[in-house]
């Protein structure tokens, strides 16, 4: 048996089948690991090449691989796309004839198979599994793994019988994928699968340019207005609760002048998708959704998204805020909270079975919870995905951060509240140890004989109150001193921390409690001005200013706005007013190319404005730039002028191919054309080429992760796109 241990036959087959020269992120981990046929875990967000993790093990392994997905579309286009590469995969669902079924079954059994797409529902069918029983399996893949669990944003209960079928087709691997993944969800994929001995692979959630804010809802229309308006001519998302407040909002925002338009499943599809495209081409500056519906927008330059009322999960929280800052720049997430919102949100899950009820209650204790702490926002969400985050504090989350709060010392306290967990047998959550240590009596502490334990009553005192106990035991979480039960929501034990201070203590100091309620409303704009201060080094009337000539000569040649040039590129125009085409050039992502082909007004408008406000300016302050400088680049362009392979050149210089990409890349920004048609004709099919082209033409941005979400079902390869994305920069940018 094949087991693909050798690098050099993982890419060559990699390069063979699909096309690409190299593995991304942990993709060739991922494939040894399926390929010793151990059980594997991946959480890898979308477009990130999950597919390919099952996809290339299952060429390289004898038999066929079972691939179990929710959704028949996308059975369907992944069929279509093995089918271009020569991989015979077929699907069995609903879709299918009688006939077409048998014809499948007839193939897999005769060995020519290689992949096997079904939906759980259809491998639940008696005929279906007698069939498989026959078959020879290679391992079976999960996708979208997050329907498994209860917890998942997407629960499926035919998920919950994928373990039993797999058992009863014999002793076969498993791979399960997805997304998004809390550690209660990852748990509940692993226990039902019976996976503990997986190899897990997870990316970080981290999301470091991303400034998190909750300010309390006084007056959230002047609070709304007063933001926008500080960010006016940046592009955002509000989010409501209801259809209603959408519209109201949105209406709000344009009667003082902001551009908004409402976005949510009550429109008429023409109406969503006029709303969208204005948004995308900059003809809208703010859209605002519904926190519930599921929008298509994945616009890179979104500066700020708020959240008018409250989300209904932190993960729900966490996917509306990524939809900010994909571009790398800074953006602000703000949350206007009031604890009313999460009690309308509990009245919604009412008619709910009692498990989904109970459930759905936990997950918005977690959102007031959220809200409603003066922790550090980033730490508290990268606990809630299970991922430690390794500075104290990041001090980029508003003056909720730790760092910016006095401090007192908490080490009696917490000791009391660790030995009052350890003391209950580590089976409760935070209100019943709150109970306890306050010395409540009540039926429930009474049935566990709790009062009369040593500590029962002792944290009663002058400004001890319920609150404080609480923020207590939530600081001590956040701080690693307890942990959460994974098996038993909301329950804590004491971590490995807390065993080291219960057995010999030492000085412990958390921020002191502010009540959000307290704050008064002009916090949030004192809060802005001190964002703007601090994030905003360019002249922000400058910068608004070359942004419209940006889109008016966009229109004009009918391309996209950052093919003229890209917000950072502005940002630098913007901080050190280039006036010549010498120090346009200077300019990051500018170069000469670019200062002949789109220049000159450019320089005319930042001449104009220098004279009318008397700035001076020095050449002495412009960054300097080397990119066409360098002997390694002039060999690359001339090598590439003579149509030089382009593995050849990367050889010659000991480079990696994406080495060689990033210093071309180089090039093409700094303004020199380059025509790689040659190699282009030779690893992309004109299709290919047509379709990668036509996307850059209409993208908001040639950002290439973007890029590769937007054409995840077209399965380009980072490579195709980074390619392409040269050749159409060359011919029209430069």
């Amino acid at each position: 048996m094949i087991t693909g241990q050798d690098t050099n036959f993982l890419k060559d087959k990699l390069h063979e089948v699909f096309g690409y020269h190299q593995f991304r992120g942990n993709q060739e981990e991922i494939i040894r690991s399926v390929l010793a046929r151990k059980n594997t875990f991946v959480i890898m967000p979308t477009g990130a090449g999950k597919s390919l993790c099952y996809q290339l093990p299952a060429v390289i392994m004898e038999g066929t691989a079972i691939v179990i997905s929710p959704l028949i579309a996308l059975m369907k286009n992944q069929v279509d796309q093995m089918t271009t590469v020569s991989v015979d995969a077929r699907f069995l669902n609903s879709t299918l004839t009688k006939s077409e079924t048998n014809r499948v079954k007839q193939d897999i059994l005769s060995g020519q198979v290689r992949m096997l797409y079904v939906a759980p529902e259809s491998l639940n069918k008696e005929d279906n599994l007698a069939f498989l029983k026959k078959a020879n399996i290679s391992f079976v893949a999960i996708d979208e793994a997050h329907c498994i669990s209860e917890w998942g944003h997407d629960f499926r209960p035919e998920y919950r019988k994928i373990k039993s079928i797999i058992d009863s087709l014999g002793n076969l691997p498993v791979i399960a994928l997805t997304a998004t993944a809390t550690p209660k969800v990852q748990q509940d994929i692993v226990k039902n699968l019976q996976m503990e001995n997986a190899q897990v692979f997870q990316s970080s959630f981290n999301r470091t340019n991303l400034y998190y804010e909750v300010r309390p809802k006084k007056n959230p229309q002047k609070q709304l207005i007063r933001f926008v308006k500080k960010h006016k001519g940046k592009c955002g998302i509000v989010y409501c609760l209801s259809r209603k407040t959408v519209e109201e909002v949105a209406e709000l925002l344009r009667v003082n002048d902001i551009r908004a338009l409402p976005y949510h499943a009550g429109l008429d599809a023409s109406a969503r998708v006029a709303n969208q495209d204005a948004f995308l081409n900059e003809d809208a500056d703010v859209i605002v959704a519904t926190i519930a519906f599921g929008m298509g927008i994945d616009k890179p330059d979104v500066r700020f998204v708020i959240h008018y009322d409250a989300p209904k999960s932190l993960e729900g929280y966490y996917q509306e805020t990524g939809r900010a800052g994909r571009d790398g720049l800074d953006a602000y997430c703000f949350m206007l909270y009031d604890h009313n919102d999460i009690q309308k949100l509990e009245k919604f899950n009412k008619d709910k079975p009692v498990t989904e009820r109970d459930n759905a209650r936990y997950l918005l204790q977690e959102v007031a919870d959220y809200a409603e702490s003066f922790i550090c926002r980033r730490k508290q969400l990268l606990r809630y995905f299970g991922e430690s985050f390794s500075q104290k504090d990041c001090t980029n989350c508003g003056d909720k951060c730790g760092t910016n709060l006095e401090k007192y010392k908490a080490t009696e306290h917490l000791l009391l509240a660790l030995k009052t967990v350890q003391a209950t047998g580590e089976r409760f959550r935070i209100n019943h140890l709150v109970d306890v240590i306050l010395g409540e009596y009540n039926d429930y502490i009474k049935s566990y004989d709790q009062d009369k334990l040593e500590m029962f009553g002792k944290g009663k005192g002058e400004d001890l109150d319920r609150h404080y106990w609480y923020t207590l035991i939530r600081q001590a979480f956040m701080h690693a001193f307890l942990e959460k039960d994974i098996e038993n929501y909301g329950v804590m034990r004491i971590g490995e921390k807390g065993h080291k201070f219960l057995g010999n203590p030492f000085e412990v100091s958390f921020p002191k409690s502010i009540d959000l309620e307290s704050t008064v409303e002009d916090d949030l704009e004192e809060q802005e001005t001190h964002l703007q201060d601090n994030t905003k080094a360019h002249d922000e009337v400058l910068f608004d200013l070359l942004k419209k000539l940006r889109k008016k000569i966009a229109k004009e040649k009918n391309l996209p706005p950052y093919v003229i040039f890209q917000d950072p590129s502005m940002e630098e125009m913007a901080t050190v007013y280039p006036t010549t085409r010498d120090e346009l050039a200077q300019i990051n992502g500018v170069g000469m190319g670019k200062v002949v082909k789109f220049g000159k007004p450019f320089i005319d408008l930042i001449n104009k404005y220098v004279e009318e406000n008397e700035i001076e300016t020095a050449s002495d302050v412009v960054v300097k730039s080397t990119v066409n400088k360098s002997k390694t680049k002039i060999f690359i362009i001339q090598q590439i002028d003579r149509k030089i392979d382009l593995e050849e050149i990367a050889d010659s210089k000991s480079l990696s191919f994406d080495e060689l990409l990033d210093e071309v890349e180089h090039i093409c920004y700094s303004g020199t054309k380059l025509n790689l048609d040659y190699y282009i004709d030779q690893v992309i099919e004109g299709d290919r080429q047509d379709d990668l082209y036509d996307y850059f033409m209409s993208a908001e941005t040639d950002n290439i992760q973007t890029a590769l979400r937007e054409l995840e079902e077209e399965d380009f390869s980072e490579e195709e796109i980074r390619l392409m994305r040269i050749k159409f920069l060359s011919e029209l940018a430069n």
